[in-house]
């Protein structure tokens, strides 16, 4: 619930579609947090419109933010669109994202992509090296002829983790409302398929339920 939110300070808005880029809740987070917000380039226009004085920073692809003296984020390539209406297609940019710390830790949020070559996934190995957790869209996939060039299925964001090295892995984009073809369970289940078709065990990619929270730990060097 909005009242049970912990302190917001920072946003980070993949692309402008309306089931990501909110306006009036940006606003109201932005009214009552201060938060900085993260987007790719032309995204900063769409959400002033909605909260005129907000802290926002608009990233090209390899661009960076300092979110603290510990903390940047990184704006990488997707394999996505961007669009408000009919007269918008592609005129912001989309992307994902890459948070680094100052002890070595990387974690790598995906956001919204289709898979393609796989490009873009190896990328953020070679430049980051494997991110300790990502967090990997695994719903709205079918049909594939329909929305397979701009969302991956289950097996394919098995794929992502595998070309990325993610030690760890989440799957976020499902079970909040249905916006394809799949059964609402579908996703999860076909990503348990999908691992036990790599030879993966369960507890690498967890599917996340909308609001679950969990504490990732791994060896990390460094003070605590």
């Amino acid at each position: 619930r909005w009242e049970d939110l912990p302190p917001v300070d920072a946003v980070l808005v993949t692309h402008n579609h309306w089931d990501h880029l909110d306006g009036p809740a940006l606003a109201r987070l932005w009214a009552r947090f201060r938060p900085r917000i993260v987007t790719p380039l032309g995204n900063d226009a769409v959400i002033r419109r909605y909260a005129p004085g907000a802290a926002v920073t608009a990233l090209d692809w390899g661009g960076r933010a300092e979110l603290s003296d510990r903390l940047a984020v990184h704006c990488e390539p997707a394999l996505h669109w961007s669009g408000r209406g009919l007269r918008d297609r592609r005129m912001a940019l989309w992307g994902s994202f890459v948070l680094t710390d100052a002890r070595g830790g990387v974690l790598y949020h995906v956001g919204d992509t289709a898979y393609g070559d796989g490009a873009p996934f190896r990328r953020v190995r070679e430049r980051f090296g494997p991110p300790d957790v990502a967090l990997v869209p695994i719903g709205a996939y079918e049909p594939r002829w329909f929305v397979g060039h701009e969302h991956v299925d289950p097996e394919e964001a098995v794929r992502i983790v595998l070309d990325c090295g993610a030690r760890q892995a989440y799957g976020h984009h499902w079970g909040t409302f249905r916006l394809t073809w799949e059964a609402a369970m579908a996703p999860a289940e076909d990503l348990a398929a999908a691992l036990g078709r790599h030879g993966l065990p369960p507890e690498r990619f967890r599917a996340l339920r909308p609001g679950e929270a969990v504490a990732p730990r791994w060896p990390r060097p460094g003070p605590a």
